[in-house]
C-alpha cells in the first residue's frame, strides 16, 4: 500500500519537540537542517535546483508487483519461507559455534555460515523452480536470464553482528516478478548467546505481512518527536556514509532517538511490525532490500528513495516509514558524483541485471532508471586501480544531462 498525501499537507508540515522547534517550508531548493530550522541549499549553478519532482508528488507509488504472476501466491510464499528457514537452520547450528571469518573488504567480513546458508536456500530454489534466475550475495547469479522471476538472496544479512554473537542478524529471501517483490520471508535471529531464537516474517503481494503467522501493521504515529527511528552505514566512510552521519545527527536531535542495528532487513521488518516509525539507508543491494520492502508495504507502510521518488531494488538510497511520517522525512538526493560512487558488485553481474531488466517487461520509465542504477555498478571501488577511477571521472563529465531524469 502506499499512503496518499496532498501536496499542501506535505509542504505545510510542522515538528514540534521540547527539544527544538522546527518547520519545513516550501523552497525551490533542497533543505538542510542548522540551529534555527530548515535553510535551502543551492547548487552551484544558479539556474539549476537540485530538488526532485518527486518531492512535490502528491502521493508515493508502490513498489510491489501486482501479483505473483503465473505461480499461485500460496505455492510461492510457502517455497520461500521453506527457503528462509532452511537457510536460518545452517545459521542457528553455527550461531554458538566459532567462526571462521575471511573479509571482502577492509571491515566487510564474510563467515562460513555465509556461504553455506545460501547453498542450501539455493538448493530449495533450484527444486522447486529450476527455471527461476537467482541473486545471491555471495554466489552471484545464476539459473535462466529468460525467467520473470527474480530471487534475492541474503544468507545472512548482518555477518559482523553473527561473528560477534550480537543480534541482530537474518536470513532473507526476496523474488521479484518483472523486476517488482512479489513475496518475501525474512527469518530473525532474537536474544543472544545461549537463548536464541528466531521469528519469521513473510508477505506476499496483495496478501498482506505476518510474523509467525500472525498479521501485523505497521504503527499509527503521525509525530516525529515521538518515533523511534533506523538507519544503517555502509563500510565505505564516502560521501554517503558522510552524508547519513549528518542526518542522523539532525533526525536524533527531533526525535525521539535513532537505533542504528546493522542489519537492513530487520530494520524494515520492525518498521512492518510498528516498533519503530522509519528507517533510511544509502549504498544498498538488491538482496539488502528485496524482502523488507515488501514487508513495509503489505503492513501498510511507505517505500521510496531518499528524494521521494519511486524506488526500486537497484536503487541507491531506501526510506521506509508507517507512511504518516513519509512527507515530513523526505529528504534532498545525494549529488550525481555520490550517486556514481562505489560498488561492490562485479561488472558482469551489472550488465547482465541491464539485459535481465530489458526483458522483464517493466514499463520503460521504471527499465531506464534501472538499467542506469545497474549501469551505475560498473564503477567498481575506485579506490581499488586507476582505470575505474577513470572511468568514473570520465563518466561525470557525461551524467549531467542524462542523470537529473534517471536518478
Amino acid at each position: 500500500m502506499s499512503t496518499v498525501f496532498s501536496a499542501a499537507a506535505n509542504l505545510s508540515l510542522l515538528f514540534s519537540t521540547s527539544r527544538r522547534s522546527l518547520s519545513t517550508p516550501l523552497h525551490p531548493y533542497p533543505t538542510k537542517f542548522h540551529r534555527n530550522g530548515w535553510h535551502p541549499i543551492r547548487s552551484k549553478s544558479r539556474t539549476q535546483p537540485l530538488i526532485t519532482n518527486s518531492l512535490l508528488s502528491d502521493k508515493f507509488p508502490t513498489v510491489g508487483a501486482r501479483s505473483t504472476g503465473p505461480i499461485p501466491s500460496t505455492h510461492l510464499i510457502e517455497v520461500v519461507k521453506t527457503a528462509a528457514q532452511t537457510g536460518a537452520q545452517v545459521v542457528m547450528e553455527a550461531v554458538n559455534k566459532p567462526r571462521n571469518i575471511t573479509y571482502k573488504g577492509l571491515t566487510d567480513l564474510v563467515t562460513e555460515t555465509d556461504k553455506m546458508s545460501e547453498g542450501a536456500i539455493l538448493e530449495v530454489v533450484k527444486k522447486n523452480f529450476e527455471d527461476h534466475l537467482v541473486l545471491g550475495e555471495e554466489g552471484g547469479i545464476i539459473g535462466d536470464a529468460a525467467s520473470d522471476y527474480l530471487w534475492c538472496i541474503d544468507p545472512l544479512d548482518g555477518t559482523t553482528n553473527f561473528a560477534h554473537g550480537y543480534p541482530s542478524f537474518a536470513v532473507s529471501v526476496g523474488v521479484l516478478y518483472r523486476g517488482n517483490p512479489a513475496a518475501a520471508a525474512v527469518v530473525e535471529f532474537v536474544g543472544g548467546p545461549m537463548c536464541w531464537n528466531t521469528r519469521l516474517f513473510s508477505a506476499t503481494a496483495g496478501g498482506g505481512a505476518f510474523c509467525n503467522g500472525q498479521r501485523i501493521q505497521v504503527s499509527a504515529n503521525n509525530q516525529v518527536e515521538q518515533s523511534l527511528l533506523v538507519t544503517g552505514f555502509g563500510y565505505d566512510h564516502d560521501d554517503a556514509w558522510a552524508t547519513n552521519i549528518d542526518l542522523f545527527k539532525e533526525f536524533t536531535d527531533v526525535s525521539r532517538g535513532v537505533r542504528r542495528l546493522g542489519a537492513a532487513a530487520v530494520d524494515m521488518c520492525h518498521v512492518a511490525l510498528g516498533i519503530v516509525e522509519a528507517y533510511w539507508e544509502y549504498r544498498l543491494k538488491p538482496w539488502d532490500v528485496a524482502a523488507g520492502v515488501l514487508m513495509v508495504e503489505e503492513a501498510g507502510g511507505t517505500v521510496s528513495r531518499m528524494d521521494g521518488g519511486k524506488f526500486c531494488v537497484f536503487d541507491r538510497s531506501i526510506l521506509v516509514s508507517n507512511g504518516l511520517l513519509h512527507a515530513k522525512m523526505v529528504l534532498l538526493p545525494l549529488s550525481k558524483s555520490t550517486a556514481l560512487e562505489s560498488c561492490l558488485l562485479a561488472c558482469p553481474l551489472s550488465i547482465f541485471l541491464i539485459c535481465w531488466f530489458a526483458v522483464s517487461g517493466l514499463p520503460f520509465s521504471d527499465f531506464v532508471r534501472g538499467a542506469w542504477n545497474c549501469f551505475s555498478l560498473l564503477f567498481i571501488d575506485p579506490w581499488l586501480s586507476p582505470p575505474p577511477l577513470t572511468l568514473l571521472r570520465l563518466s561525470l563529465l557525461f551524467s549531467p544531462c542524462l542523470y537529473p531524469t534517471l536518478n
